[in-house]
């Protein structure tokens, strides 16, 4: 085992980004940050780009279990969390996991299920458990939902309330890969190639040794708290919002941002991981004015950004 806790997760980063995800290294990066920060990824883009993909690529280098629900307006609680089932030749019921009882649960088109279906969802991003019939039971460790949706298409889609979408930590899109790297994918035809023979490239020690290194390694100054703080407090005070980040949003926001410093080498946050994660920490969590819907909320945070100054450190 490695002294540096970062060089075992560096290694996933770049043989994924170098191998198996070309061009999607910032995703990659963002996947990684949602997992050693504790929360949960919302991928948002046209079928098609590799966002299964990454999912599957992430499980099998990380050596985690995983878990997929095909969402569809049919899909029951029951479906994710599972259920009890009576067994007649021990006279008694036996409760069944379900896919959520996995390290690595992926939500394929999640705005397709029934809101009811999509509050399952709830208690295990937020508490790691699930209480099914009174019972309650613990999630596996690390655990994060990684769900996708299409943007463009919402015929037969059911909105995540902001609820749900206040529980994702972080939102990104996959984009279109590199030219060279597209001809190529043209050229075979495949772009999962490889994927289910990824060997796991950290171990869960490993894993869980990062995440205890963010939290106890990575400092975060007054001055970076302020500088969070004055971002957070804009987002509420903006005319064209109804609704700005909460106190969660802000917490998110510091934690990708030690994140973002563990991974760039540093033991101390600068404004620069607080930069580097405002849009794909904050934006989904704006909420905007009836009349300023066909806004853009990146471009917000982004003139947010720029009216306030960055601190010395």
């Amino acid at each position: 085992m490695s002294n540096d806790p970062r060089l075992p997760v560096l290694n996933v980063i770049d043989t994924l980004a170098d191998h198996y995800l070309k061009g999607k290294v910032q995703a990659i990066k963002l996947a990684m940050m949602s997992l050693l920060s504790g929360g949960h990824l919302l991928l948002e883009d046209i079928p098609g780009l590799g966002k299964t993909t990454l999912a599957l690529a992430l499980a099998h280098a990380l050596g985690l279990s995983f878990g997929r629900i095909q969402c569809t307006s049919d899909l029951l609680p029951s479906d994710i969390t599972g259920l009890s089932i009576y067994d007649r030749n021990e006279n008694q019921f036996k409760f069944i996991e379900g896919p959520v009882f996995n390290n690595l649960l992926l939500a394929d088109e999640i705005n397709r299920a029934m809101p009811k279906t999509q509050s399952a969802l709830l208690e295990a991003m937020e508490e790691h458990r699930v209480t099914i019939e009174g019972k309650t039971y613990r999630l596996p460790d690390p655990f994060i939902v990684i769900a996708t949706q299409n943007p463009v298409e919402q015929v037969g889609t059911y909105p995540l309330p902001e609820s749900q979408l206040d529980r994702f930590l972080i939102t990104t899109g996959i984009g279109y890969p590199p030219e060279s790297m597209e001809k190529t994918i043209i050229q075979t035809g495949s772009i999962r190639e490889g994927i289910r023979e990824i060997k796991p490239l950290i171990s869960r020690e490993e894993l869980l040794r990062a995440r205890q290194a963010i939290r106890d390694e990575v400092q975060l100054s007054d001055k970076i708290t302020e500088y969070i703080y004055r971002l957070v407090v804009a987002t509420r005070e903006h005319p064209m919002l109804l609704a700005g980040i909460s106190t969660r949003g802000a917490i998110s926001l510091a934690d990708t941002a030690r994140s973002h410093a563990f991974l760039d080498g540093r033991d101390h946050v600068i404004p620069e991981d607080v930069k580097a994660l405002y849009l794909p920490v904050c934006a989904h969590r704006l909420i905007l004015r009836p009349e300023n819907e066909t806004l853009d909320r990146k471009e917000i945070l982004l003139s947010l950004l720029d009216e306030n100054p960055v601190p010395l450190v």
